[in-house]
């Protein structure tokens, strides 16, 4: 990838055994990581160590996993539900137009 491509790297904050011992032992067995977005500081390949530049302006060095990254998050489903629990709400706040 060239210098200059955003894309997002992988950092290990804590190995295993760096972890507190007052986690859950499934959780105190894997490493603490973050993943971190921004502009790519030299050229590379996927699973280089590299240096980004963030667009806050810090900078990190991590594993390169991904070039142009998406965004994967989203607010879930449509829960019809919901809809009836506004009403409730709605109704216990506002009060019934007949009082």
């Amino acid at each position: 990838m060239d210098k200059g491509s955003y894309v997002r790297i992988r950092k290990t904050l804590l190995k295993s055994d760096e972890r507190s011992p007052n986690l859950p032992v499934e959780t105190s067995k894997v490493p603490y990581k973050m993943w971190v977005k921004g502009i790519l500081q030299e050229e590379a390949d996927l699973f280089d160590i590299v240096t980004v530049k963030t667009l806050t302006g810090r900078f990190e060095t991590g594993r390169l996993k991904e070039f142009n990254p998406p965004y994967k998050h989203g607010y879930g489903e449509f829960i019809p539900e919901i809809l009836k629990l506004r009403e409730i709400i709605h109704n216990d706040m506002d009060g019934d137009s007949n009082e």
